[in-house]
């Protein structure tokens, strides 16, 4: 069982970045691979990002490629996704997600076990 908390989020114009922190419980975080989904009001949840479980691979969906990245720190038990180049098409409540020791990085929110609360994520124009 795991827990997670992200935290981060918030108001930023276009352009701006911001960093959201999820922050996991438990002694076997660095076994599980962790991923980033966004919902904006309206539409489904989507993919965002995600980072395998020894933190030597991650996958990323087109349209946030070469602007945000994700990152890990397993002695703090932690994920991070730096988002840079803000668009108002990023707003959304981001979730943080893991998975137990996959095989393959996963991209389907229906893989992952475990979901945070999620942190809104407003850009304005």
């Amino acid at each position: 069982q795991v827990q997670l908390v992200e935290s981060g989020g918030g108001l930023v114009q276009a352009g701006g970045s911001l960093r959201l922190s999820c922050a996991a419980s438990g002694r076997t975080f660095s076994s599980y691979a962790m991923g980033w989904f966004r919902q904006a009001p309206g539409k489904e949840r989507e993919f965002v990002a995600a980072i395998f479980w020894s933190g030597g691979s991650t996958k990323y969906a087109d349209y946030v490629k070469g602007r945000f990245t994700i990152s890990r720190d397993n002695a703090k038990n932690t994920v991070y996704l730096q988002m840079s180049s803000l668009e108002p098409e990023d707003t959304a409540v981001y979730y943080c997600a893991a998975r137990q020791r996959p095989l393959r990085i996963p991209t389907m929110s229906r893989d992952y076990d475990y979901w945070g609360q999620g942190t809104q994520v407003t850009v304005s124009s």
